[in-house]
């Protein structure tokens, strides 16, 4: 899968969330490796159902030389 954000490389994980309250401690989403993102079907819902675009959603990346 590639990265809405930056175009990179998305792979499927698993994380684990202590302090969730629904009783759903372990949940898989998509992780990008090289910005960092995290998407799951809650993000992804959430996403959808927005009214509008979102404006300047990605980060600026800095290139170091």
């Amino acid at each position: 899968m590639t990265c809405t954000r930056c175009e990179g490389l998305m792979v499927l994980e698993r994380f684990e969330d202590l302090q969730d309250d629904t009783g759903q401690m372990n949940f898989h989403a998509w992780h990008c490796l090289v910005c960092g993102e995290i998407m799951d079907q809650v993000i992804i819902t959430n996403r959808r159902n927005q009214s509008g675009p979102i404006l300047h959603r990605n980060r600026n990346l800095m290139v170091y030389n």
